[in-house]
């Protein structure tokens, strides 16, 4: 279009120039042929348009939206037409307390008051993309700062609106993915209402008071402790046990010995062991009973 109108206004410039006196006028000619060429270069700009891959484009018409979508690709169009492109594909956008990780420079993260007073700080990442179809009503009614306008604005108010519901603990252990699916829920209805799709919200961090955290990390210390005590004393009381059995199992033991044998079984067993000694390679001396208990003295030297 810039082309079309820089090219009229060389052709009208060369028009008047033709209808200078010599020797200008002579230079009127040349100067509407580049006009009219420039005009034909910027008119076949204008009638071809290419849309890259994983945009698309929204025609303006005199300031009015066309609601006709260009896709990817090559397009044929009226050279009055502006057109306007927009990222379809899938855009992220963070807010976190490190300066260099988030859309805006500096500490970015939301800080939010939870059920019970305490201030909490939250890493966000949005995930979301625009609608092919409602890139016009994008383009009619927010304008191509929808970032900014819907993206943060939505997502830091869904964070806050849902926080106060939640005690800060809460937040930091067990009911982290409740309050995810809730901020979830609403911003993707929000979005929806404006063109845009969600396609997954993240939590990268939540940090809780110095106070707060010191006194987790106590509790936490204190079960710990418990556990291993725990473990201690069940250890003990199986060493106990069995000592137990080891002692019941030593009583039963002499208790059948001392019932149960007779002076035949004991004088058998002596023959028993005096016969292992003799026939031992290192037996200098043997001792025998004559069964009458007087013992039988023998040696080999």
């Amino acid at each position: 279009m810039f082309l079309i109108i820089v090219g009229i206004v060389v052709l009208v410039a060369g028009i008047m120039v033709k209808r200078s006196p010599e020797p200008v006028g002579r230079f009127g000619g040349l100067i509407s042929i580049v006009g009219i060429a420039v005009a034909a270069i910027g008119l076949v700009f204008s009638v071809f348009k290419v849309i890259d891959p994983g945009k698309v484009g929204v025609q303006i018409l005199f300031g009015k939206v066309q609601n006709d979508v260009l896709e990817s690709g090559l397009h044929i169009i009226n050279p009055l037409v502006d057109v306007t492109t927009f990222d379809i594909q899938t855009q992220n956008y963070t807010m976190s307390a490190v300066h260099s990780e988030g859309a805006v420079q500096g500490d970015d993260a939301i800080r939010v008051l939870s059920s019970d007073g305490l201030e909490v700080t939250i890493d966000l990442s949005v995930l979301y993309k625009v609608n092919a179809a409602k890139a016009p009503f994008i383009m009619q009614n927010i304008g191509m700062d929808y970032v900014d306008k819907i993206v943060r604005t939505v997502a830091r108010t869904a964070i806050r609106d849902n926080a106060v519901n939640y005690a800060a603990v809460d937040l930091y252990s067990i009911k982290r993915q409740e309050f995810q699916n809730k901020i979830n829920t609403t911003i993707s209805l929000s979005f929806e209402k404006r063109g845009l799709d969600l396609q997954q919200i993240l939590i990268r961090n939540i940090s809780l008071p110095p106070s707060v955290k010191a006194s987790i990390e106590s509790k936490i210390n204190a079960e710990q402790e418990a556990q291993k005590m725990t473990f201690v004393l069940q250890k003990e009381r199986q060493e106990a046990d069995r000592k137990r059995v080891e002692a019941q199992g030593i009583a039963d033991y002499q208790k059948i010995l001392s019932t149960g044998l007779s002076d035949k079984q004991l004088q058998y067993e002596t023959i028993k062991a005096q016969k292992e000694i003799a026939l031992s390679p290192n037996t200098k001396v043997i001792i025998i009973g004559n069964g009458k208990g007087n013992p039988i003295l023998l040696s080999d030297k």
